[in-house]
């Protein structure tokens, strides 16, 4: 068996059937790679189909492409492989039309692909019907839930809880589980698992791997790809292969998990990962399954109740099993109209400094920085921080959803449109959430350590140095107050607002909206 970069080199006539995968579709365990098939053709390819539909961090790019390499030259070892690179002399840069190609030259009547994860591909292919080829999908044997979940666990799709789908979950899948019972007799240990970083807490240096993509970086410069962020091409930190991922994995148990829990709320200088796995790359291009991160993850805990203790192992095991699933099954529930919402009728746009993190707020400078080095920021960095002053602010929740997808290199749109358009941004209108996760300073000063160092004064409640989330957040529940003002979960914030005396709400909305209208030297 082996790899093939040219139809040229194809025996034309050898195959019967030609095989899609995509690249998030790294599953060196799926079911169609068990056996070796001399008569089946597996195709791959890199395009500018993928590369521009919207403006990728650069390490992004990078990792994946360097994942789809690596992925098909070792599935070669066992079956033919055609992978199109980049500048391919045939590369018709779409996916139907180098699909048309593969066909014509093979002339294969039999084509299947896997299911793809984000509506635009699933629809491409949905449509593509080539003449005289028979076209079958089969599942990724990724997800712990099928696409169509919530109509498997709710009678009313539109009334759909978390916790409820998360409860489901370890039940079916006997994790965590005592009997009928959750382990510990309780289901959540949020409370547990809100802790800010204490500076006595050793925080480990993360694994990272000194991928050299100096050949692929070359390679997106001389075709012209757009994309920002930082590199060094010559060591790429993210995991490029299933050997890289599992150490990455690993690493994690051993290193993180334990505190896990705890501080995923928090906020540092300190570290760029603290406790986090940063799996995520891993999982969403299928080099990691959930099952296998989760089941790892508890027999650590098993291993070892001590020091890797209940509420350490079921807040990451409701990442994944809960959250991770959930979000999956809305996005599949209501796309396409989820990705048009706009509940609270945002329209500004993001500041530049998105794109620089030259801002003199220092929770924002280090989050948005932080995210152009590494391509990467923990999720309440991006829930907290950056998304919580895009909400403040009445950011338009399309270009928002483009920012993140574009800029973190675990960013899939199934993954990515809840959690923003939904999750951050509360454009659905309470779909994914029961209110919006808005804040002022208070929240970062008492889960992070940026206040200390700030230009702004979180103790300021108003006027010139008074820090822009504190005026924001007031400014965001006034001009949404008939909206919000019966959500029982927001009832207290409203009360302390109308309690302040009215000189004091006017001087907080004026410095909101001075605010606003200087955004771009904040």
């Amino acid at each position: 068996m082996a790899i093939y970069y040219a139809l040229s080199h194809l025996n034309s006539t050898q195959y019967s059937q030609l095989r899609l995968i995509l690249g998030d579709q790294l599953n060196a365990s799926h079911s169609w790679l068990r056996q070796p098939c001399e008569d089946t053709l597996y195709v791959m390819m890199e395009m500018r189909q993928e590369t521009d539909y919207v403006r990728h961090h650069r390490q992004k790019v990078l990792a994946f492409f360097a994942a789809m390499r690596n992925f098909a030259n070792a599935i070669a070892h066992k079956h033919d492989v055609l992978y199109l690179t980049l500048d391919h002399q045939g590369n018709k840069q779409q996916l139907t039309d180098n699909l048309d190609m593969v066909l014509q030259h093979t002339k294969v009547q039999d084509f299947a692909y896997q299911a793809p994860d984000e509506w635009r591909l699933d629809e491409q292919l949905a449509r593509y019907s080539p003449d005289g080829v028979s076209v079958s999908m089969v599942d990724t044997e990724h997800f712990l839930t099928a696409r169509d979940a919530l109509g498997d666990y709710f009678k009313d799709p539109n009334k759909v809880l978390l916790e409820t789908f998360y409860r489901r979950l370890r039940k079916q899948y006997n994790y965590l589980m005592e009997g009928d019972k959750p382990a510990g007799g309780k289901w959540n240990y949020d409370h547990d698992n809100r802790k800010k970083l204490p500076d006595k807490v050793q925080v480990p240096t993360p694994l990272v791997f000194d991928n050299d993509v100096s050949e692929l970086d070359v390679l997106l410069t001389k075709q012209g790809v757009d994309s920002f962020g930082e590199v060094d091409a010559t060591a790429l930190p993210w995991p490029v292969s299933r050997k890289q991922s599992r150490e990455l994995l690993n690493f994690f148990l051993e290193h993180g998990l334990a505190n896990f829990g705890r501080y995923q709320d928090a906020m540092s200088k300190r570290c760029w990962s603290l406790f986090h796995s940063r799996l995520s790359f891993s999982m969403n291009s299928k080099m990691l399954s959930p099952r296998e991160v989760i089941e790892s993850a508890i027999e650590a805990h098993h291993k070892q109740p001590d020091v890797i203790n209940l509420a350490q192992i079921e807040g990451f095991v409701r990442q994944i099993l809960g959250w991770r699933e959930f979000v999956r099954a809305i996005y599949w529930d209501k796309m396409p109209d989820y990705a048009n919402l706009n509940k609270l009728q945002h329209e500004r746009a993001l500041p530049e400094f998105y794109w620089t993190g030259d801002t003199k707020m220092a929770c924002l400078q280090h989050a948005i920085r932080q995210s152009l080095q590494y391509a990467y920021a923990h999720h309440i960095q991006r829930l907290m921080i950056t998304g919580n002053f895009a909400l403040l602010i009445g950011a338009d929740p399309v270009a928002v959803d483009a920012w993140y997808l574009g800029i973190y290199v675990d960013a899939i749109e199934w993954v990515e449109l809840p959690n923003t358009r939904g999750m951050s941004q509360f454009a659905d209108g309470g779909i994914l959430a029961t209110k919006p996760y808005a804040s002022g300073g208070n929240y970062i000063n008492n889960m992070g350590h940026y206040c200390k160092d700030c230009h702004y004064d979180v103790k300021q409640k108003h006027g010139e140095g008074s820090c822009p989330f504190n005026v924001l957040y007031w400014h965001f529940l006034d001009r949404h107050q008939q909206l919000f003002a019966n959500n029982q979960r927001m009832s207290m914030m409203y009360r302390q607002w109308e309690k302040r005396e009215s000189n004091e709400r006017e001087a907080i909305l004026t410095t909101a909206n001075e605010y606003l209208i200087h955004l771009e030297t904040l």
